[in-house]
């Protein structure tokens, strides 16, 4: 499993939401979130944005490196 597949399918059952709900809301197919869900498709961050809306949740996107540190610049 992954963090997005295991938070996705955390908020939509906690928003008490079916995968096919979830799909209508975020403008995609009910296939897509159960693969989401399931870890084996990532969702572009368009994607992942309209389901965060859909849920009711703000995305927040980071960068970090293995290690946590800022590279330095070049």
């Amino acid at each position: 499993m992954n963090d997005t597949a295991d938070l996705v399918r955390f908020w939509r059952q906690q928003r008490g939401m079916s995968q096919a709900r979830l799909a209508e809301l975020a403008g995609t197919g009910q296939a897509a979130i159960s693969r989401i869900e399931s870890g084996r498709d990532l969702p572009t961050l368009t994607l992942l944005d309209r389901i965060a809306s859909a849920l009711d949740c703000q995305l927040t996107v980071a960068f970090t490196s293995g290690s946590g540190q800022i590279p330095p610049s070049a």
